[in-house]
């Protein structure tokens, strides 16, 4: 089980772990062991390794919140990314270059599965903490996850003077910003489960913001989590003073939405309905045929009978806001949209008590960081229990509260105008390079060309 192994040790190179800087070193020796005629199978067995690391949260956090049958979900899903993995390596494992080329496309794919899209575990994420990661602005998540696809491969060749530019994306300058306005995040640390229930937070959040203004009264901004409130509060206008609003709010318009509304002065200004729902939590897929399977969970979880969230249209920015609602910050596509929108600074919402104790809440924030650096935006993301934060253009988190706690955060942001190259090209130039990798890992190999020469 040496491929599980290998798997698990890439998974722990990933976010939250602070290992990034090996991450190569694993990958390398799987592509390595991915060249043998038994390439399938060690590749299955590597992604369980590293699925089963990297989303060990999913069941943790299920069980802790739901009891032991919230961990059921974590087999299939855990099967099913590893056969992704087999069926690539199975194709391209002997095709050089080819394989490379072919996981960036894999990884995409798994984003664009409709109702089972997934963008998480791509390898680019290890270079969250690398001051390197500002070569998200160029090409993306996809080009950092090519650039450690690339060096693995040339270490898996012998090619060891890689690590020379390796080392370089982790200690590299990266310019100041200075930030100009400040926001006030809000975070409520409310129950999730009392929320469903019934239970009210608007108190609690008019409190802090009172509280939060008093202190900092220089704020021109404040932020309330995703579905922090099912209705704004009595008195709300005369604490915020003229002062605009962004928050969650459970709205009901043609059937449940999580919604955020932009208020200012006792006005909604507009609206944004989330457009990325999950998958199994915010609506059930082939309900029709699944519906007494669901009914079951929802009986044994204490839940009731749950209806399927309304998704929303295309995401548009709320004036210079570009709102975007939890699991949508795993879509760099969104981020993207709202900036070519013209979004000056990006807002992310979200309630992440739902990851209970686990490490899943870290994961999701440190993969949402790179959504400012391929927008060249700052990034004000406020979170029920956390993580709650301001990061700058570059991905560095500039201001942060404790998780877990209810507070509020004076959060220093700026309005960026311009577009990064990701802005404008997205994915384009990166699936042209990595398109010509398979293609000429094809070729190569066709040809009778030896495999170990780039």
């Amino acid at each position: 089980m040496l491929a599980s192994l290998l798997g698990a040790a890439l998974a722990l190179t990933m976010p939250p772990f602070g290992l990034g800087w090996l991450a190569p070193l694993p990958l390398a020796l799987l592509l390595a062991r991915f060249r043998g005629p038994r390439r399938a199978r060690e590749a299955f067995w590597a992604g369980v390794g590293y699925w089963a690391v990297l989303l060990a949260w999913l069941p943790w956090s299920f069980a802790e919140m739901f009891g032991p049958l919230g961990a059921l979900p974590f087999v299939p899903m855990i099967l099913a990314e590893a056969a992704f993995w087999a069926v690539l390596v199975a194709l391209f494992g002997s095709r050089g270059l080819a394989l490379v080329g072919a996981w960036w496309f894999l990884d995409r794919l798994r984003a664009h599965l409709g109702v089972l899209a997934f963008p998480w575990g791509d390898f680019g994420y290890a270079l969250v903490d690398a001051p390197g990661r500002w070569l998200a602005a160029l090409g993306g998540v996809g080009l950092l996850s090519l650039v450690v696809l690339l060096v693995a491969y040339a270490l898996a060749r012998g090619r060891y003077a890689v690590l020379l530019a390796w080392a370089l994306l982790w200690f590299v300058p990266l310019p100041q910003t200075a930030p100009d306005r400040q926001a006030l995040l809000v975070q409520g640390a409310v129950d999730p489960l009392g929320k469903v229930r019934g239970e009210s937070a608007e108190a609690r959040y008019l409190e802090l913001t009172r509280a939060g203004l008093a202190r900092h009264p220089e704020a021109d901004l404040v932020v309330w989590p995703e579905t922090a409130v099912a209705r704004l509060p009595r008195g709300l206008e005369e604490v915020l003073g003229g002062r605009d609003l962004l928050t969650g709010l459970a709205a009901y318009d043609g059937g449940y939405r999580n919604r955020v509304v932009w208020w200012r002065e006792g006005e909604v200004l507009g609206h944004y309905d989330k457009t990325r729902l999950v998958p199994f939590g915010e609506f059930f897929p082939w309900r029709g045929a699944l519906g007494w399977l669901y009914d079951y969970f929802f009986d044994a979880f204490g839940l009731g009978p749950l209806a399927d969230t309304v998704p929303g249209g295309r995401a548009e920015p709320l004036g210079p806001y570009g709102v975007y609602i939890c699991y949508e910050s795993a879509f760099p596509g969104v981020a993207r949209t709202l900036a070519r929108g013209g979004a000056r600074v990006l807002v992310n919402v979200s309630n992440d008590a739902w990851f209970g104790p686990s490490f899943g809440g870290a994961q999701h924030f440190a993969m949402g960081r790179l959504r400012a650096v391929e927008t060249g935006r700052w990034l004000l993301r406020a979170g029920n229990d956390g993580v709650t934060a301001a990061i700058d253009p570059y991905g560095r988190v500039a201001a942060r509260l404790p998780a877990g706690e209810p507070g509020y955060l004076a959060a220093p942001y700026a309005l960026e105008g311009g577009a990064t190259p990701y802005v404008r090209w997205g994915d384009l130039p990166v699936a042209l390079l990595a398109g010509g990798l398979v293609v000429w890992g094809w070729t190569r190999r066709r040809r009778g060309l030896p495999f170990a020469q780039f």
